[in-house]
């Protein structure tokens, strides 16, 4: 192991790197570099598929989270290896890009760099595998194109479908039913048809937690729920056919920005003051009633006087609701956010057919819903302990990802691993067109995409090999959606089991993990510059030998 890097000038050393800096070249760094990586993807891949495991994450003050969604657990887990944050990045762009599938992308591109080791040992160049990976993704990307099936957004079960796979294995599966429900439900209200393609801003679904209760009383607002309360006890804490003023302004009266002084001698004049100040508010209060509003939410703080006089009124009022509150309710209320209460017209106001303040989980939340066409809604979500509402908040994350991209996509695949398992066939079949040792590269790439119906089998019990060598006897038949059914331990067909995936979940995966597997092949030098006084910074994995 070089200390550092070291040239010869006329038999006298040069030093280039600084004293402590730790360098791993030529096949220790990739050999370090894979370990840390696979190390990763070993670590979430007991949790894939409906018989997968959960991990329970502390942290150091204590704090828990029990979770089976990849990208909690790699960005919960404090990951020191520069590879291995490589690995978590794959995660992280899929849980954005598609929002569910982020163990899949993380297990491919530990078992491509597996298979890729082996390639190594056999004195095959790092370019020359990644050349054939290069090809074999491409490829993938083809077949995953010619496999898919089209969906529409009129194809409700097929939707549920969608939403019940991507739940499966979750702490949410026994309500999973109810829950892709309430999911395709919202995702119908919200999707948007642009130059004749569906957009779904998955955004729009906002969820609230609540914890009490069941998962089965998970319920779908068709509005917004603010968590906030009436301000003052004489609102009414219900209003039926609501106009509402969205308003950013503050009720208040504002402090002078500069430093001012105002002198006030006798009492008449201090009288004085405070009833203008009250009059300002009344004028403010004033403008909001004449707008004909009932409702009013506001962004800013209301003044405790104009809270009385908004109450006399019969105005129900919120204060301090957040800015991403807020444009939810302008979308979902078809009202308008004002900044200057001259401004307010009746024009402005949005629409709901009630407002209600309601106790959840002895905690008051403010309902504004059953709006005309609301293009932003929420989900409510319950579960009987905080852990559990966080675990089907994360179920339900990922099912809208899932409905939102194969809407956004348009085209579905059979799950249970059968798409890899037909991507692997046809893989072998197209590596025998390539002579040079690139055809190797691209076998290898066949086999690691296999790792998904391996560890589906593996994590439900079942015989991996003789899974495998079923499955690869019915992909070679030509039933293309036939893979691995974990309730009656043997192979069938996917798709009339209901086991249905978006098929942006497939190739998003493919491409991550197959360019993230590339770039640490392409690794050949590993330095990392750090003071001997400071402690030695090498991340634990790459200063030893192996």
């Amino acid at each position: 192991m070089a200390n550092a890097m070291i040239g010869q000038l006329g038999g006298q050393p040069i030093l280039i790197l600084p004293e402590g800096a730790m360098r791993s070249t030529g096949k220790d760094a990739q050999r370090n570099n894979i370990a840390a990586a696979r190390a990763v993807a070993d670590a979430v891949r007991t949790t894939l598929g409906p018989k997968g495991m959960d991990k329970m994450l502390v942290d150091s003050i204590g704090d828990i989270v029990i979770t089976n969604d990849g990208v909690t657990i790699l960005e919960e887990m404090d990951i020191e290896h520069p590879a291995a944050k490589m690995m978590v990045e794959i995660a992280k762009t899929q849980n954005e890009e598609v929002g569910d599938g982020t163990t899949t992308a993380v297990i491919i591109a530990g078992e491509l760099l597996k298979k890729a080791e082996d390639l190594l040992e056999q004195e095959i160049h790092p370019t020359v595998i990644t050349r054939g990976f290069r090809l074999a993704k491409d490829e993938t990307l083809k077949i995953l194109e010619q496999i898919g099936k089209p969906v529409s957004i009129d194809d409700t079960e097929s939707l549920k479908k969608i939403a019940m796979t991507s739940m499966y294995g979750k702490s949410a599966e026994k309500a999973s039913a109810h829950l892709a429900t309430v999911v395709v439900d919202a995702i119908k209200m919200v999707a948007e048809k642009n130059n004749g393609k569906i957009q779904v801003d998955s955004d729009n679904v906002k969820r609230e937690k609540k914890h009490g209760g069941s998962s089965e009383d998970t319920a779908l607002v068709r509005g917004i729920v603010v968590d906030k309360e009436v301000v003052h006890p004489a609102m009414p804490k219900t209003v039926k056919e609501a106009k509402i003023a969205l308003l950013d302004v503050a009720l208040e009266v504002k402090e002078t920005e500069t430093d001012a002084e105002i002198r006030i001698t006798s009492p008449d004049q201090m009288q004085a003051f405070i009833e203008q100040e009250q009059k300002m508010l009344k004028d403010m209060v004033e403008k909001v009633v004449k707008s004909g509003a009932n409702v009013l939410l506001c962004q800013k703080g209301i003044d405790d006087v104009a809270q009385h006089y908004l109450a006399k009124k019969g105005i129900l009022s919120c204060r301090r609701v957040k800015k991403s509150d807020m444009e939810a309710l302008a979308k979902a209320t078809g009202g308008r956010i004002i900044s200057n209460l001259d401004d307010l017209s009746t024009e402005d106001l949005g629409y709901a057919k009630v407002v209600e303040e309601r106790k959840v989980a002895g905690e008051s939340m403010t309902f504004v819903e059953e709006c005309k066409d609301p293009k932003a809604v929420t989900i409510l979500v319950r579960g009987s302990t905080e852990h559990v509402v966080d675990e089907i908040n994360r179920s339900i994350e990922d099912a809208v990802g899932a409905v939102a991209s194969a809407l956004e996509e348009g085209k579905i695949v059979a799950g249970a691993g059968s798409p890899e398992a037909e991507v692997s066939n046809r893989l072998r079949k197209f590596a025998e067109k390539f002579s040079g040792r690139e055809q190797l590269a691209i076998k290898a790439f066949a086999d690691a995409v296999e790792v998904v119906p391996r560890s589906l089998a593996e994590n439900g019990g079942l015989d991996p090999i003789d899974t495998l060598v079923e499955l690869r006897a019915a992909h070679e038949k030509g039933n293309v959606t036939y893979g691995v059914d974990l309730t009656n331990g043997k192979i069938s067909d996917a798709f009339t089991a209901g086991v249905i995936e978006p098929l942006k979940v497939k190739t998003q995966a493919i491409m991550s993990a197959g360019e993230a597997a590339e770039m640490i092949l392409r690794i050949d030098d590993v330095i990392t510059a750090g003071r001997l006084e400071k402690g030695p910074s090498m991340p634990s994995g790459m200063d030893h030998e192996e």
